[in-house]
């Protein structure tokens, strides 16, 4: 999102879309739309415990 439109992101070469919003939000695209959750499920993961993603937990648990 910037100001107030939302901007759509790029999936990157492996075909996942990561957030910049909220480091560790992975989507795998193409698993996703094929109805691959196992695959969607494990990029999450995968995501959820990157150390961008702890980093983002930290600053949040700071705050609140």
């Amino acid at each position: 999102m910037s100001q107030d439109d939302y901007l759509p992101l790029e999936a990157d070469e492996q075909e996942i879309v990561r957030s910049k919003v909220c480091p560790g939000l992975w989507l795998a695209t193409t698993a996703l739309l094929s109805g691959e959750m196992q695959q969607v499920l494990a990029v999450l993961q995968q995501g959820l415990q990157s150390e961008g993603h702890q980093q983002f937990i930290q600053r949040l648990t700071q705050v609140g």
